[in-house]
């Protein structure tokens, strides 16, 4: 039975849940989901969530209206109600108080049985949960995820806004790749070939020289990659930023470094609710200075807990979680700067620089870095080579042809400014900072080799 009173809307205002305490002992209007119900005959317990919270509502038969009363009998979960009541102090409830429903009306009934348990006690698998990610983002942890990564977007926003940088948005169908051709993603434009772009990298280096000096961006990035991992993904979301008239490379790690105190210091007050649902306290990863440490340096650690690399090696996924480990151990640090790593593995793009140690072994470096965050790469950069001959030179040691790069190579031709920049993933530090076991924990519709929907 759905009660057909005069809608709610015309007779009072909308008041949000987390606003009730506010209205103790006044006449509410409410709108949201049905979490719970609880049905014991002549009282009747319906727990409704919004937005902003949840909140435990009943109706008596002495004080709610009849047909609202059996209203409820035929009420589902998820269902959207709106209800009018009295709030009302109650000491045995989570929340202090409660609400007397004088009327309920039933805006949209709920199918059963649902597809998906978002209840607390919920275990439907995420594959499951993602299928039907709408209904899995009606639990208010789950939500709270989203809430945060928006709050990190805000944040990362304002903090590059005040350091005089530009916002851009770049193409993401291009001709124009500079990683490894085997992870492009090809799409058939109008009977020719394009790619979804893997990195916003020449872009960024166009609008540096363009004059703007410092530029960033928040878009897709697409991996042709078929990796099978729980941090790995086809499409992520991509922040990337590029700054000009650099005196060198640690320029960049300064600016990241700063970056991220400010996020770990302003979040719990841009999120302070969500992240007491998740229980994830954001000050306590707070570094007074994150650790630097050369490749070369680090895999002598890594030697000594029985893991070797050859010099020109890069660090697995094993690698990284134990130096993740070491390094909190030795600097009581979650993050640590990697720097100075081999030419080999590096793109032709960045600058060579020079390490004593790694001299000795014969094995060139580039001003390079990558921040690694409780054992996992969150962020990759480095300086850019500016110099045009040089750029050329390094492009043929890769066995490349910097003939079929010529807007790339243009940008250098005509007064490139000493440059760097860096690129991270946003649902990776997602992950990382709310401790989520499963990247795709942090997207709302993820993409991996195997997920083409919804």
């Amino acid at each position: 039975m759905v009660s057909t009173s005069m809608p709610q809307s015309i007779l009072i205002s909308r008041t949000l849940i987390k606003d009730l305490s506010d209205h103790l002992d006044q006449e509410v209007f409410l709108q949201g989901w049905v979490q719970d119900i609880r049905n014991l005959s002549k009282i009747k317990f319906v727990l409704i969530r919004d937005r902003t919270g949840d909140m435990q509502t009943l109706a008596l038969a002495k004080e709610t209206e009849a047909d609202s009363f059996a209203a409820i009998n035929t009420l589902t979960p998820e269902s959207v109600v709106e209800i009018i009541g009295m709030v009302k102090k109650n000491k045995e409830s989570r929340w202090g108080i409660e609400v007397l429903i004088k009327n309920l009306k039933v805006i949209s009934s709920a199918a059963t049985p649902l597809p998906v348990d978002n209840s607390e006690k919920g275990l439907t698998h995420i594959d499951k949960r993602i299928d039907h990610r709408f209904l899995d983002t009606r639990n208010l942890k789950h939500q709270a995820i989203f809430k945060v990564r928006s709050k990190i977007v805000k944040l990362l926003t304002l903090f590059f806004d005040a350091n005089g940088f530009t916002n851009i948005h770049t193409p993401k169908l291009t001709k124009i790749g500079v990683e490894s051709g085997a992870e492009l993603f090809q799409v058939n434009y109008f009977g020719k070939p394009m790619y979804l772009a893997q990195s916003p990298q020449v872009y960024k280096q166009m609008f540096v020289s363009g004059g703007f000096e410092r530029v960033y961006e928040f878009g897709p990035i697409f991996r042709a990659e078929k990796s099978h991992t729980t941090r790995h993904l086809t499409e992520f979301t991509g922040v990337d930023f590029e700054m000009g008239f650099i005196s060198d490379y640690t320029e960049v790690m300064d600016f990241i470094e700063r970056m991220f105190i400010n996020l770990l210091e302003k979040l719990p007050q841009e999120a302070g609710e969500e992240l007491k649902l998740l229980g994830v306290n954001t000050l306590s990863l707070l570094p007074q200075k994150i650790p630097r440490i050369t490749l070369s340096e680090a895999k002598k650690l890594l030697l000594s807990k029985g893991k070797t690399y050859a010099p020109d090696e890069d660090l697995d996924a094993e690698g990284e979680k134990l130096l993740g480990e070491i390094v909190k151990e030795k600097y009581g640090s979650e993050f640590v700067f990697l720097t100075l790593f081999p030419w080999k593995v590096k793109p032709f793009y960045q600058m060579k620089g020079d390490d004593a140690v790694n001299k000795k072994l014969a094995v060139g470096v580039t001003k390079s870095f990558d921040l690694l965050f409780n054992g996992v790469e969150i962020c990759s950069g480095s300086q850019r080579e500016h110099r045009y001959e040089i750029w050329r030179a390094q492009a043929k040691e890769k066995s490349l042809n910097p003939d079929t790069m010529k807007e790339y190579g243009e940008i250098l031709q005509y007064g490139a400014p000493p440059h760097g920049g860096a690129g991270f993933g946003l649902d990776r530090i997602t992950q990382k900072l709310l401790g989520l076991e499963n990247v795709r924990e942090a997207v709302l519709l993820p993409r991996d080799p195997e997920r083409m929907t919804p």
